[in-house]
C-alpha cells in the first residue's frame, strides 16, 4: 500500500490515555504518521505525545472543530484517519475502516459504535444515548437517509473529502457538521461496525450533556434552513399561516354577522402574519433555487479540486 496515511488525534487533557493511542495506532499501522494537536492542556497530554513519538502541535481556539480544522488544513496525505485521545475506540478495527476508502468505495467511513450495542453497554450516560438517537432520527429524517451512528468520533477520510470540506463548527458537533455536509454533497458514506468501550478509571469525558446536546441541534436546525429552505420557510410560513387564521376568524365571523370590524388589532396582527406567511414561502423558494445553485457550483469545484490532488 503506497498511500500516505496520517492519523489525527485531537488532545485535550487525555494524559492517562493519549500514550496508548499513540501506540496502538502504530502497531496496526507502523506507516502512518500520527499527529496530536494539542488544545490547551492544562495536564502534561503534549509532553507525553511528544515522548511517544507522535508530531505533536498546539491548538489554541478551544473546541475540537478548531482543531480538525487545522488539521484538515495542515496536514497533507492520502488517507485520514480521526480518533479521539480517549482510547475509547479500539485501533484494531483501523484495517476494515481503511479498506473502502482504499478500494475507493467511500469518501468517509464512520466507526458505527451503535449497531453491536456496545456503546449503550459501556456509555452510562443515559441522556447521551438519548441524544444520539435525536440526532440520527432527524438527520436520516432530513436527508432520507440510513445512518446509525452520526456522531461517532472514529472516521476515515478521503483526501478529496478532507481538503473540500468547509469546517464552520468550532465544538464537538463538528462530527455532525461532517456527515450533514457528507450526505447533502452526496460524498460516498459507508458505515462500519466498531467496537466501543467506556473510558479508563480517572478519565472524564470533556462533553456537557445539556450544552453540548443544544448547540448539535443548533447546528441542525441551521443545516435544515441552509440546506432545506424550501421545506424549512414552508413549515415556517405554515406555522404563521395558522396564527393569522386563529387571530383573524374571530374578525371574519363578526363582520359576516354584523357587517363591521370592532377588533381593528385583531385585523391588524392577522393581516400582518398573513404577510408575513407570503412572504416565509416565497423567501423559501428563493433559496431553495440558490442552494441549487450552490451544489451545481460544489460540483464543478470539486472536479477542479480532484484534477490538483
Amino acid at each position: 500500500m503506497n498511500e500516505k496515511i496520517a492519523v489525527l488525534v485531537p488532545c485535550y487533557n487525555e494524559e492517562l490515555t493519549v500514550a496508548k493511542v499513540i501506540e496502538d495506532f502504530r502497531k496496526e499501522l507502523p506507516e502512518a504518521i500520527i499527529y496530536v494537536y494539542d488544545n490547551n492542556s492544562t495536564d502534561k497530554t503534549y509532553e507525553i505525545a511528544r515522548q511517544n513519538g507522535a508530531v505533536v502541535k498546539k491548538e489554541f481556539r478551544q473546541g475540537k472543530g478548531n482543531v480538525i480544522r487545522s488539521m484538515f488544513r495542515d496536514i497533507d496525505a492520502d488517507i485520514y484517519i480521526m480518533i479521539d485521545g480517549d482510547d475509547t475506540y479500539p485501533a484494531e478495527f483501523v484495517h476494515d475502516l481503511i479498506k473502502p476508502i482504499i478500494d475507493k468505495e467511500a469518501d468517509i467511513v464512520i466507526g458505527d459504535r451503535h449497531s453491536n450495542g456496545t456503546y449503550k453497554d459501556e456509555n452510562k450516560r443515559a441522556l447521551h444515548n438519548f441524544g444520539n438517537h435525536l440526532v440520527k432520527y432527524l438527520i436520516n429524517k432530513l436527508f432520507r437517509s440510513n445512518l446509525n451512528d452520526i456522531m461517532s468520533g472514529y472516521r476515515i477520510f478521503s483526501k478529496k473529502f478532507v481538503k473540500t470540506m468547509p469546517i464552520n463548527s468550532g465544538g464537538f458537533e463538528i462530527e455532525t457538521e461532517m456527515t450533514l455536509h457528507t450526505l447533502d454533497k452526496k460524498f460516498l458514506i459507508k458505515e462500519i461496525p466498531i467496537e466501543y468501550r467506556d473510558r479508563p478509571e480517572g478519565s472524564f469525558s470533556k462533553l456537557n450533556t445539556f450544552s453540548d446536546g443544544m448547540r448539535v441541534l443548533k447546528t441542525i436546525l441551521w443545516v435544515f434552513k441552509d440546506y432545506r429552505p424550501l421545506a424549512f420557510f414552508s413549515i415556517l410560513a405554515l406555522f404563521i399561516f395558522i396564527l393569522a387564521l386563529l387571530t383573524g376568524a374571530p374578525v371574519i365571523i363578526e363582520f359576516m354577522n354584523t357587517g363591521l370590524i370592532n377588533k381593528i388589532p385583531s385585523a391588524i396582527l392577522s393581516t400582518g402574519l398573513m404577510m408575513i406567511s407570503v412572504i416565509s414561502l416565497f423567501t423559501g423558494f428563493i433559496l431553495d433555487t440558490i442552494v441549487k445553485q450552490h451544489r451545481e457550483s460544489y460540483e464543478l469545484y470539486i472536479n477542479k479540486i480532484i484534477n490538483n490532488l
